[in-house]
């Protein structure tokens, strides 16, 4: 049996997030309430880059629905099979020829060594960013998931995240914002650990926990 490896396996008790929760009690409570998050580990880099772009603006299981028929048409998910793979076939499981140029793109750019995955891992977050957003098609918004779900690094806070904002917006409504974003007036007290923070605020979106009225409310009334 082939055990699963994990990028972030954090929960209650982890040192960082302990850490995180003492800067701010408020995720502390929000913390409490989901346990334990456990993150997989995605081994190669143009795999995960197919998969977000297949994922941008669809939802999990539609994005999920297309990746996996597309690893049927491919075999497996290279930069080989990509360009080999025809775009007939290609478009019938689904990928919108926008979807489908910027995947053969991101394919032509690996083969040619411009886009190098396994060196990206000894940059700094900012380099990994100004490489990866030189592929068409690849915006900032992808460049910080690859930093987070692929490369595991521990404190990314993207604030062009849709679903940061609404569940960050969601925990800190009652507190007073002098104007700024609750991801901003929480970046200094998140470091070095955003990415965990970040976690936690998907994860309270991913719990129906947004959905259901307000964080203190549910948190107060909870046995």
């Amino acid at each position: 049996m082939i055990e699963l490896q994990y990028l972030f396996d954090v929960h209650p008790d982890h040192p960082h997030v302990r850490q995180l929760c003492m800067a701010d009690p408020l995720l502390g409570e929000l913390v409490q309430r989901i346990g334990h998050i456990q993150v997989p580990y995605e081994p190669d880099g143009f795999t995960y880059i197919t998969r977000t772009l297949i994922g941008q603006q669809l939802s999990i299981k539609a994005a999920r629905t297309i990746f996996l028929r597309v690893e049927q048409v491919c075999g497996t998910i290279t930069a080989d099979a990509i360009l080999a793979a025809a775009e007939e076939s290609l478009r019938s499981a689904g990928l919108s020829r926008n979807k489908l140029g910027y995947i053969r793109n991101a394919a032509e750019q690996t083969k040619l060594g411009a886009l190098h995955f396994p060196s990206l891992a000894d940059l700094d977050d900012d380099e990994v960013v100004r490489q990866l957003t030189l592929v068409k098609g690849i915006g900032r918004w992808t460049a910080e998931m690859f930093l987070i779900f692929h490369l595991g690094r521990q404190d990314v806070l993207s604030f062009g995240d849709h679903g940061l904002k609404r569940a960050s917006e969601w925990l800190y409504a009652a507190e007073a914002s002098e104007g700024r974003s609750p991801l901003h007036r929480k970046q200094a007290e998140w470091k070095p650990y955003s990415t965990i923070a970040s976690l936690y605020l998907w994860e309270a979106i991913n719990a129906g926990l947004v959905q259901s009225g307000p964080f203190l409310t549910q948190f107060k009334n909870t046995p």
